[in-house]
């Protein structure tokens, strides 16, 4: 079944119609047999889940959504009513299914715009919300805050293995996902596919065993270095302190509410909701919603990036303008000032702060240019896009050297005020 789910998700893009009547009898099978219709929203932000509308035999017309993640190793999804009675702003379902390879949640339509939306809407000028975005966002993020003071505790090592979260990041490292995408794990047999880049192609072998120099930072570390770290920094059987968590709470999960007084963020899709590290509640918002852009657009990206590879021995150097919008910029300090360090000194001061914080953090942000999806996939990446990604995978896991990368240069200020 979850091969199913998967072809739907892949079908809406290229035979929506197909896709659709592939839907139409799953959900006649575990919801209800008088629905009548099924329409598919192929998104751009639907890059491991699908979504859309069905209509029911009275006429009643309900949103759905679900996320297909092969290789899962989790049993318990869509805890949303966890995250609401923690005090979340979340959307229940009128109905669930959380069996594996069965997920889907059933809502009743809701009518405001994704933040992945409006803040779109924003970067190529045809908004002008940015104001009540940002207040939203901040006002948002004082609240998670103190969500996460308020349900932070102790967590020993068996619950922590089955938080949902970890299916985001050790889970991928460690399943199929990470061969099937780069082949083997060093030291390892198999064969290693290939990645078009600018210049030719080259076969991921090469491509994990290169030293970088990015935009002027050198590091010293391999991809296959940084892989290697981040499966024994995420093993997800590790005591520590832990807070209740949507998990993947990125811009194309959250809605902006707008009434007579302001704006405010609604969560939903909890799919990897659960009691987790908080640094990995933050990872996916801090990558996704600041960075990840040329991951949902890769055609217009590549257009605006300027982007070149010199391949000198083992030495790749990478030279690339990806320039922050304003509103990119706003996410990014919104979530740092506001949660990442209020949160990071609340660990220090309860002696719950572990040493390799920073490295810990850098790992599962790894895991969100170089697993969310195939960066060696040419039928959705052109060649610059597929470098942009790894050159982006090497700053999130790897530390930089001489220049410091964006990412670097805030966890050094976040150190020095901890």
């Amino acid at each position: 079944m979850t091969d199913l789910l998967q072809r739907i998700q892949e079908l809406q893009f290229a035979d929506k119609g197909a896709a659709e009547a592939l839907l139409l009898d799953f959900v006649r099978e575990i919801y209800a047999p008088d629905v009548q219709s099924i329409e598919l929203r192929p998104l751009a932000v639907s890059l491991n889940s699908f979504n859309g509308f069905l209509t029911r035999a009275d006429g009643i017309r309900l949103f759905f959504k679900t996320h297909t993640e092969s290789d899962t190793v989790i049993g318990e999804y869509y805890q949303a009513a966890l995250l609401a009675e923690a005090g979340y702003p979340v959307i229940r379902p009128v109905f669930s299914s959380t069996e594996t390879g069965k997920q889907l949640l059933i809502y009743e339509v809701i009518e405001s715009p994704s933040v992945f939306d409006v803040a779109w809407a924003i970067e190529t000028g045809s908004s002008d919300q940015f104001e009540v975005l940002c207040a939203a966002q901040q006002a948002g993020d004082d609240y998670l805050l103190a969500l996460y003071r308020a349900t932070l505790s102790d967590q020993s090592p068996q619950p922590a293995a089955q938080s949902p979260v970890h299916q985001l990041f050790y889970h991928r490292l460690h399943g199929g996902r990470l061969e099937r995408f780069y082949g083997p794990l060093a030291g390892q047999s198999g064969d290693f596919p290939s990645v078009a880049l600018p210049g030719g192609s080259r076969s991921i072998a090469e491509v994990r065993r290169a030293h970088w120099e990015i935009n002027g930072q050198v590091y010293s570390e391999t991809l296959d270095a940084v892989i290697e770290r981040a499966l024994r920094l995420l093993q997800p059987e590790q005591a520590g302190p832990a807070i209740i968590g949507h998990g993947d709470a990125h811009n194309g999960n959250v809605f902006l509410q707008q009434s007579g007084d302001g704006a405010s963020l609604l969560y939903f899709d909890p799919a990897f909701a659960g009691r987790h590290h908080p640094l990995l509640d933050l990872t996916k918002p801090l990558f996704h919603n600041v960075f990840a852009m040329w991951m949902y657009f890769p055609q217009e990206k590549q257009q605006q990036t300027p982007i070149s590879l010199q391949v000198d021995g083992h030495t790749w150097r990478v030279t690339y303008d990806y320039a922050l919008h304003p509103v990119r910029s706003m996410f990014w300090e919104s979530k740092v000032e506001r949660v990442l360090l209020p949160i990071l000194i609340e660990l220090k001061q309860r002696g719950w702060l572990r040493p390799d914080w920073r490295a810990y953090l850098k790992a599962a942000l790894f895991c969100c240019p170089f697993l969310t999806m195939n960066l060696a996939d040419s039928g959705r990446f052109p060649a610059e896009i597929s470098l942009l990604g790894l050159a982006m995978a090497v700053e999130m896991g790897a530390e930089s050297h001489g220049e410091r990368s964006l990412l670097d240069r805030t966890l050094d200020q976040v150190e020095s005020e901890l």
